[in-house]
C-alpha cells in the first residue's frame, strides 16, 4: 500500500520544527520512521505534513548529568546499544535494546520515536517506566517541560505529548551498586513483537528487595506496572507475587497470543526475573 499524499518539511532547528508543527494542525514528526512509515503505508494515519527532525542538532547525544543518564530523542537504537554509557549506567535499557526488531530497524529507529509512539508491546516504554525515568518535552515559544514516566503513557498509543510538542530526550537514574535490573520477553520469533515482556528494577537490601518496579508490556493498552505483585514479592516472596499478578493482570487477546496465554507467560517471566533480582552479586 501507499500512504495518502502529504507535504514534507525538513526542519533546520528545533524551533523551526516547532514552528512547522504549530502552523499545520495534525502534522507529524518524522525521526527514525520505523513505526510511522508503516502506519502511513497502511493508511492508519494520514497527516497533511511530515516534519523531518533528523537534521536538528543536539538531539543525538548520550551523557550522564546530575546522577541521570540522558539519551537524546534522535539517538538510534544501534548507537545506544553500542554506547558504554548506556551499558554501564543504564543496564536495563542495554538489556532491552537487542530485542528491538532486527539490525536494520535498530540502525534507523530512535529512542525518542519509540517512547513517543508508545506501542504497548514495545520494550523501551516499559524500561522507562520501570526505571522511574522522565521525558523532556519542547513546545512552541521556548516552552520546556519534564514529565515523569508514571504520567507519560496515558492510553493506547497515547501520551502526555500535546499538539505541537516534540519529545527531545529521556532521562533515567544512573545505575548504583545496590540496584538490580532484569529484562525478559517471550516472542514467537526473534525480532517479533513480544507476546509478553517484563522490565524490572529493585534495590537490594541484604536478602530483601526494596523499591520494586515490575513493568509488563504486551499485556494492555500501555506498559503496566504490577504494583500488587511488587508489594507481594517484597513482603512474602515469589509464590505470593505470582498469585497477586494473576489477579492483577487481565491481558486482552491479540494477534500475538490469547489473553489466558499472556497471563500464564507473565507469571513465568515474573518468576524468572524475581530469581535474577534476588541473586547475590559478587
Amino acid at each position: 500500500m501507499k500512504p495518502a499524499p502529504f507535504a514534507y518539511a525538513k526542519a533546520r532547528s528545533l524551533d523551526h520544527a516547532l514552528e512547522a508543527l504549530a502552523a499545520h494542525e495534525g502534522a507529524r514528526v518524522l525521526a527514525g520512521g520505523q513505526s510511522l512509515i508503516a502506519t502511513l503505508n497502511m493508511r492508519l494515519d494520514a497527516p497533511k505534513l511530515l516534519v523531518d527532525i533528523n537534521g536538528v542538532g543536539g538531539l543525538d547525544g548520550i551523557a550522564t548529568r546530575n546522577g541521570k543518564v540522558e539519551i537524546g530523542a534522535l539517538v538510534r537504537h544501534a548507537a545506544a546499544l553500542a554506547s558504554p554509557v548506556v551499558a554501564q549506567q543504564a543496564p536495563l535499557i542495554a538489556q532491552a535494546l537487542p530485542h528491538i526488531g532486527h539490525p536494520a530497524i535498530r540502525n534507523r529507529g530512535t529512542v525518542g520515536g519509540s517512547i513517543a509512539f508508545a506501542d504497548p508491546a514495545a520494550e523501551l516504554p516499559a524500561c522507562l517506566l520501570a526505571l522511574a525515568g522522565e521525558v523532556e518535552i519542547a513546545g512552541a515559544g521556548g516552552n520546556r517541560r519534564t514529565v515523569a514516566a508514571d504520567d507519560f503513557f496515558t492510553g493506547l498509543f497515547e501520551t502526555a505529548l500535546g499538539a505541537g510538542e516534540i519529545l527531545t530526550a529521556i532521562r533515567v537514574p544512573a545505575a548504583k551498586a545496590e540496584m538490580r535490573y532484569g529484562f525478559a520477553e517471550l516472542a514467537r520469533r526473534r525480532g517479533d513483537y513480544a507476546m509478553v515482556g517484563l522490565a524490572a528494577c529493585a534495590r537490594a537490601e541484604g536478602p530483601r528487595l526494596r523499591d520494586l518496579r515490575l513493568v509488563f508490556f504486551g499485556v494492555g493498552s500501555t506498559p503496566i506496572r504490577a504494583r500488587n505483585a511488587e508489594a507481594a514479592l517484597a513482603a512474602d516472596g515469589i509464590d505470593a507475587a505470582s498469585a497477586a499478578l494473576a489477579a492483577e493482570l487481565d491481558p486482552p487477546d491479540n494477534v500475538q497470543a490469547g489473553g489466558k496465554a499472556k497471563k500464564h507467560l507473565a507469571g513465568v517471566l515474573l518468576r524468572r526475573i524475581a530469581l535474577e533480582l534476588s541473586e547475590p552479586r559478587s
